[in-house]
């Protein structure tokens, strides 16, 4: 048996009424993703357990098949693992966003969580100024993708209170600066970076190109090294995992599975799909389990952009699922899970907790005759998990 899941994150949302009162998935054209749901079996499952962080890092965990209240231990941590960075057990990781910072009168207001998507290649310029000037015994700034980067404090406080910087767009900072025991310290680094960045020549050069400048650093997702059993141990397979989201990757290898690059793939709506779909067929052919996540939808959800969201979710459909569906007749016995991770709707422009729809599709299980895929399949559909972790098991193991 051959098992794939495609996650397109954060395509679930909330009906919006300049669409009817619809969703995005509802409005998307979707063929493929409808297939999976007339042919197979439907249902709803909860990703993120109540009181945890409404990230993709405790989703993602969750879907996986791992129980979050048990294994959760932050962002970060999965991230520095993608990146090659080894933590210490006392080490604690953070990530670090590239922002923007627009001054309102006398107060800082969160303009953008990601500097306009800055390129890796800007970034690397600027990230190396801040590990010259702010590395020091106990801290320590790395390089990651794009805005996503990390900082090390050895022997670190991992009890403070951290905003995601896409929680608070055009917000007052001042609000949501970092709270708790140490926190100062981290208030200094994001003080201490606007001063290197904001005459930085390179965000110079980005302005007169009409492009945000990363004039700040931002802290949140804090965590240190968690200890997964491996998915070879805990469902006797052996697996790969596809996304160009570094946590992804990182939890990948924490839970042993073979982290596979491919080119062209970015996070972004400019992702390699068809790329995705190809090397997660050629590693089915190697191995029993594919994760392939698609990180487009939920960049949509951010922006609160309807257009973008619909146009990544049918880029999903007809770039991932249709290629997937071409291809996985060639194994003799298939399974298909088909789920976001969360809801990221426009009318918030964060994640949410709650019930998510899925669909699975094999060709040794009986169809429950779903309709299309959205999220009238978390009152329809025939299944229901409420802890997230169990569709994972229920689609290993279930019949």
């Amino acid at each position: 048996m051959k098992f794939i899941v495609l996650l397109g994150d954060g395509m679930a949302d909330f009906p919006i009424p300049e669409l009817g009162k619809r969703t995005p998935l509802q409005v998307a054209k979707t063929p493929n993703m409808d297939f999976i749901a007339k042919n197979g079996l439907t249902g709803s499952v909860c990703p993120i357990p109540k009181g945890l962080p409404l990230g993709s890092d405790v989703a993602n965990l969750s879907i996986l098949g791992y129980d979050p209240k048990k294994y959760y231990s932050g962002r970060a941590p999965l991230e520095a693992a993608s990146i090659g960075i080894d933590l210490s057990p006392a080490d604690v990781a953070f990530r670090c966003n590239l922002v923007t910072l627009r001054l309102v009168g006398t107060e800082f207001v969160m303009e953008d969580y990601s500097a306009g998507h800055i390129s890796t290649e800007d970034a690397r310029f600027l990230i190396s100024d801040i590990v010259r000037e702010l590395n020091t015994e106990s801290i320590s700034f790395y390089s990651g993708v794009s805005y996503r980067h990390l900082m090390v404090w050895k022997n670190g406080n991992t009890d403070l209170d951290l905003t995601p910087p896409h929680d608070i767009l055009n917000k007052k900072i001042i609000d949501f600066l970092p709270k708790g025991e140490d926190a100062k310290l981290l208030i200094k680094l994001m003080s201490d970076s606007q001063i290197i960045l904001s005459s930085h020549q390179k965000n110079k050069e980005r302005e007169k190109k009409g492009l945000n400048p990363a004039n700040s650093l931002w802290f949140w997702g804090q965590g240190k090294a968690p200890h997964l059993i491996s998915f070879k141990e805990k469902y006797n397979l052996t697996g790969a995992i596809i996304s160009a989201v570094d946590l992804i990757k990182g939890l990948g290898i924490y839970a042993g599975l073979k982290v596979v690059d491919v080119p062209g793939a970015t996070g972004y709506l400019d992702t390699n799909y068809e790329g995705k779909a190809e090397y997660a067929i050629a590693e089915l052919k190697e191995r029993d389990f594919v994760y392939l996540h698609v990180e487009a939808p939920d960049e949509g959800g951010h922006a609160g952009d309807v257009e973008l969201k619909i146009r990544a979710i049918e880029d999903f459909d007809s770039r991932v699922v249709a290629n997937i569906l071409k291809e996985i007749e060639q194994f003799k016995e298939y399974k298909i899970l088909l789920v976001p991770d969360h809801a990221t709707p426009i009318s918030l422009r964060t994640h949410t907790d709650g019930h998510v729809p899925f669909a699975i599709l094999s060709n040794s299980l009986v169809s429950d005759k779903g309709e299309k895929y959205d999220e009238l399949l978390i009152e329809k559909g025939s299944l229901r998990f409420d802890r997230g972790y169990e569709l994972m098991d229920y689609f290993i193991q279930g019949d």
